[in-house]
């Protein structure tokens, strides 16, 4: 019972650790990048809003970033946050062309 009981909360710690918000005022573009729909082009525009507005003061201001829309964010809300430490999403799924 003790056994099962330490493998439910590991499992549990890693579940909520993959669901981990990324801050969008200190995320590097590879973190931003993880995120499902943002790609190289909308991350490099969070980077370049934050560098000339002094960051987002709530993920709401995520709107004022060329690309961006309700859609994008409602989409988002749930992954990002505007303070804390960020934690890198769950990687977004790469696929090699060869």
């Amino acid at each position: 019972m003790k056994k099962s009981l330490l493998i439910a909360l590991a499992a549990l710690s890693f579940a909520l650790s993959a669901h981990a918000a990324v801050n969008i005022n200190t995320a590097s573009k590879d973190e931003l990048e993880s995120l499902n729909g943002v790609g190289p082009a909308k991350a490099q525009a969070i980077i370049d809003y934050r560098k000339k507005n002094g960051g987002f003061k709530t993920v709401d201001d995520l709107n004022n970033v060329p690309g961006f829309g309700d859609k994008s964010l409602v989409k988002l809300k749930g992954q990002i946050s505007v303070s804390g430490k960020s934690a890198e999403a769950a990687p977004a799924a790469k696929t090699d062309k060869k």
